[in-house]
């Protein structure tokens, strides 16, 4: 007999949930992830935060897009500056790093609810082609960074349109 015959009120399209529900192997992955997520610190100063949101505000959110000259990579960096990002280039990883400090003006006030996030954060994209690091440009405004990254030239005339024509 199959499971989804007797478990009762299921939705449509919740075969997957009801089985990843009753297999003991992803209930205890779920404990272990919690676990080192709280163990590790970082965000979990606030317990009663929804663990998305804290796992959002552990890192920035980026966009990494390419064209035929340049990759540009663009990262939502709210609440800092440019002197708190650092920015790392290897031959095939740009790393992101920064740390959002604690602002220490009102400690007499007691909170009922704090849902910004103070912490470090470390985000490394690998790069899809050579970079000409001499040329590389970043600039931040408004809480979003944008890098900048030109291809070499062999990087550039390595590519080759191939035209697809009709059978």
């Amino acid at each position: 007999m199959k499971v989804k015959n007797i478990v009762p009120f299921r939705k449509e399209g919740d075969e997957g949930l009801a089985r990843r529900e009753q297999d003991p192997f992803y209930a205890l992955q779920e404990s272990m992830n919690r676990l080192f997520s709280d163990f590790t610190g970082g965000f979990s100063r606030f317990p009663l935060m929804p663990r998305e949101m804290r796992d959002m505000a552990a890192s920035p959110h980026l966009d990494v897009s390419e064209d035929e000259k340049a990759v540009l990579v663009t990262a939502e960096i709210p609440g800092m500056s440019e002197k708190d990002v650092e920015l790392l280039l290897t031959e095939k990883t740009l790393t992101i790093k920064g740390e959002k400090k604690m602002e220490k003006e009102d400690e007499g006030r007691d909170y009922y609810r704090s849902e910004r996030s103070y912490g470090a954060f470390c985000r490394s994209v690998p790069l899809p082609a050579p970079i000409d690091r001499d040329k590389v440009e970043a600039t931040f405004k408004n809480g979003v960074l944008k890098v900048t990254l030109p291809k070499t030239g062999e990087a550039i005339h390595a590519a080759k349109k191939i035209e697809v024509k009709a059978g």
